[in-house]
């Protein structure tokens, strides 16, 4: 039996668990319905994070020497953002800014744990002050960071957030076998399938939710298989797994410029990211009858076909780093053409 078989069937042991007890629990894990961002009806559990955790501490534990030696270390320094996420899905009081400078601490310690930092970026001049080892490490700390943050931000709907960092390690997997590194491609793979079995219980009923914790655990963890496959593997372009983990950030990147330019908090949440938008001016008048669970479900597949087409674009352009650089800028365009067109729709039947 499969150390990723193995991963999965914890993670979906778990799961439905949590789901399962939530009697015992809920009035610590439940997510309840109020907020700018909340479509679901009713309290659920959003601890999945503790699910997929599981099933990658056992995977760990069973894959082949060469992948341990990966995943480990990851897992180990992966626990301070997690724990700082469940902290938040419990109590409710560990600010954003807490959370991000915990993935960023995570970062370090898989430096500590493993020497490894971003030491190229394709970019005249970065990568003359990449050679400076502080400097290295802040910008692996930021990467890190900033994608963990940037997966927590697409956390909307149902399977939106594990299909899309599902379809992310898919795409570094491919890019890592490609290259001949099989035990990076394994890893991604395991972290695939403890995704899929918390996936299972939330797309498309939406019985148990990913948190905090589980999205800044996957977050870093991707990033952290990022840095991996550049810093493995010298053919590959730095701008390969950053154009592969491209939906969320650039989510997260629109964000924060339209917070910035409305002169509002940028860690504040709001009910304009594109995946909002999408539900509420393409999807609600269209499927008013539907259940709301199928409502809220039937977001995830366009969040996914973004992460498709980054993904799959990086995987082709792997080793061109102009090529990857025009891809991510026309992928940019299309995203915010896309928001601008849904907004404008939005406002236009709000003025109906």
């Amino acid at each position: 039996m499969s150390a990723a078989f193995v991963a999965l069937l914890i993670s979906l042991v778990m799961a439905a668990l949590l789901v399962a007890t939530q009697r015992w629990h809920g009035r610590f894990t439940h997510d309840h319905t109020q907020g700018v961002q909340k479509f679901h009806v009713h309290p659920t559990p959003r601890v999945g994070g503790v699910a997929i955790l599981a099933g990658l501490g056992v995977g760990a534990a069973l894959i082949d020497t060469a992948s341990a030696q990966l995943l480990q270390p990851a897992l180990l320094a992966g626990l301070v953002a997690f724990g700082f996420g469940l902290a938040e899905d419990i109590t409710r009081k560990v600010g954003v800014r807490e959370r991000l400078l915990a993935t960023m601490a995570s970062g370090v310690l898989a430096w500590w744990l493993t020497g490894i930092h971003l030491e190229r970026l394709d970019v005249w001049l970065l990568d003359d002050l990449l050679a400076w080892l502080p400097f290295s490490l802040l910008m692996t700390a930021m990467a890190v960071g900033g994608v963990a943050n940037a997966v927590n931000i697409i956390d909307g709907f149902n399977g939106l957030a594990a299909g899309a960092v599902m379809i992310a390690l898919l795409a570094l997997a491919a890019m890592a076998g490609l290259s001949g590194d099989g035990a990076l491609a394994a890893a991604c793979l395991l972290i695939a399938a403890a995704t899929l079995g918390f996936f299972t219980l939330n797309f498309p009923w939406g019985k148990l939710f990913l948190g905090d914790g589980g999205a800044y655990l996957l977050g870093f963890l991707l990033a952290w298989m990022a840095v991996l496959l550049v810093e493995r593997n010298p053919a590959v372009s730095p701008w390969a797994p950053l154009l592969a983990c491209g939906y969320p950030i650039m989510e997260t990147l629109y964000s924060m410029t339209r917070r910035t330019l409305r002169r509002a908090n940028p860690g504040q949440p709001d009910g304009n990211h594109l995946h909002s938008l999408i539900k509420v001016c393409l999807i609600r008048p269209r499927t008013g009858h539907w259940p709301i669970h199928w409502r809220n479900a039937v977001v995830a597949p366009f969040g996914w076909l973004i992460a498709a087409t980054t993904g799959g674009l990086a995987i082709f352009f792997m080793h061109s780093t102009v090529a990857l650089i025009v891809a991510w800028l026309g992928c940019s365009l299309a995203y915010g053409a896309w928001h601008w067109v849904l907004t404008r729709s939005c406002k236009a039947a709000h003025d109906r």
